[in-house]
């Protein structure tokens, strides 16, 4: 399992949360957004709507009668109804998937900085986590310690 760890210092995770999912449709795979605060939800959905006609990501909440169709699901808990392999934890609170993910996107701000460190410290423990580090540098991201 790959885990990547995005300290945000710029933009919000809604602001993040797109690029992520576009790259992980583009790769193929579906994906699972977790958040415990339902208006973060509500804001990465607007933000999936895009500004542009063409920036459009397809995804609904966790609950509906066609989550295994969603491409991008949103739920309060880690539960892939849609099938997904990767894992975007929005809200800088790690949570151990039912299902092993492929991939995990932590992000996080400065608010769960030393959490995020310890986490980083409990992965390092487990066998088969390959874990990376992502900070914002302006409008672009580097991979850092």
């Amino acid at each position: 399992m790959r885990v990547d760890f995005y300290q945000l210092s710029r933009d919000p995770a809604e602001g993040v949360l797109p690029l992520i999912a576009r790259n992980s449709l583009k790769a193929g795979e579906r994906l699972l957004v977790v958040s415990a605060d339902d208006e973060q939800l509500g804001r990465v959905s607007e933000a999936l709507w895009g500004r542009a006609a063409d920036s459009f990501l397809a995804h609904g909440f966790s609950g509906g009668q066609h989550d295994a169709r969603q491409p991008i699901l949103l739920s309060g808990a880690v539960a892939p109804a849609n099938g997904a392999k990767f894992l975007a934890i929005a809200d800088g609170v790690w949570r151990d998937g039912e299902a092993p993910f492929e991939r995990t996107f932590f992000i996080f701000g400065d608010a769960e900085l030393q959490p995020a460190r310890d986490c980083w410290r409990m992965l390092g423990q487990r066998d088969g986590v390959e874990r990376r580090f992502w900070k914002q540098d302006g409008a672009k991201w580097v991979e850092g310690p």
